[in-house]
């Protein structure tokens, strides 16, 4: 039954797709891999519960110029309807960056699946800071066991929510956005030496968006045997969004631009497939990937 649900989403997406997670309420299916061309990998998520929805989709696309697709994600459910979103931007001019993004979902995925249930902020920050600190001991490691591997790395940012907060961990230049009553803003910092220099104030936000050196990164996962992980918990409630994307997206639109996106009422993944294009219509040079979730209003009791 899953395996036709695959082949039709496959087939709604212009078989474009490499792998698809299909999530049901209170069942988790692995990833099913399918014999197509890498040019984007889907997943369709949405998750039910009494009284409320919590609804995600990932999307991710090679661009308009890369020969392959070096970026990583999705959303997925633990047992305790708690959500765990990821972007990962395997690190692009390295060998094997896509090993590098692959390992860091695969590896935060099944640590999700096996985690305790978050309680608190503090429980969750915990959990992304000491999952992300081993996965970056584990790109590191296979990264010097294998000499094809040898230099690469990955951003990654992830999300834990609730039905109370959400915790966002992150290292790199993929980011995080939050859409709730008081706006929409960036709730990540890049660890980008240009983000350095606007911080700084050697630069400024506008000399920052054609800098030439806009992509080099002070930090990123698994290039390094240690490495420093960016928390920080917000508050989430009904009819908040979150944008989580790798800078294939970010890099080709301002926050003006994003939040007309974001806010449209129109499903998570017609706004996605939108925003992809958008990104694809200005050059499309870098992978795109990105989640957008959405906490729903809660239908009030015996409402269809």
């Amino acid at each position: 039954m899953y395996e036709r649900k695959v082949q039709k989403a496959c087939g709604d997406a212009g078989e474009r797709v490499a792998s698809v997670v299909i999530m049901e309420v209170g069942e988790i299916h692995p990833i099913v891999k399918l014999g197509i061309l890498v040019e984007s990998d889907v997943l369709w998520n949405v998750r039910k519960r009494r009284g409320e929805t919590m609804n995600g989709y990932f999307l991710t696309d090679k661009g308009q110029v890369r020969s392959h697709n070096e970026d990583a994600g999705g959303i997925f459910f633990n047992q305790h309807d708690q959500f765990l979103a990821v972007v990962a931007d395997g690190m692009g001019g390295h060998r094997a960056g896509d090993v590098a993004s692959n390992i860091a979902t695969t590896s935060i995925h099944k640590r999700w699946l096996e985690a305790e249930k978050i309680e608190t902020p503090d429980d969750a920050e915990k959990w992304l800071n000491e999952q992300i600190q081993e996965i970056n001991k584990e790109v590191f490691q296979h990264a010097l066991e294998n000499e094809e591997c040898q230099g690469m790395g990955t951003t990654i940012v992830a999300s834990i929510g609730t039905d109370e907060f959400v915790t966002v961990a992150h290292i790199g230049d993929s980011r995080c956005y939050l859409d709730n009553e008081f706006g929409f803003k960036q709730i990540t910092e890049d660890h980008s030496l240009v983000n350095e220099l606007v911080r700084t104030g050697q630069i400024s936000t506008q000399d920052a968006e054609h800098h030439p050196r806009k992509n080099v990164l002070l930090k990123a996962l698994g290039t390094e045997e240690e490495t420093s992980v960016d928390v920080k918990t917000i508050g989430w409630t009904e009819d908040n969004k979150l944008l989580l994307c790798s800078d294939g997206l970010s890099n080709k639109m301002s926050d003006d631009e994003l939040i007309e996106f974001v806010e449209e009422p129109l499903p998570l993944e017609q706004a996605a497939e939108k925003l992809i294009q958008f990104a694809n219509e200005r050059g499309g040079e870098d992978n795109i990937s990105l989640v957008l979730v959405h906490y729903d209003e809660p239908m009030e009791e015996g409402a269809s």
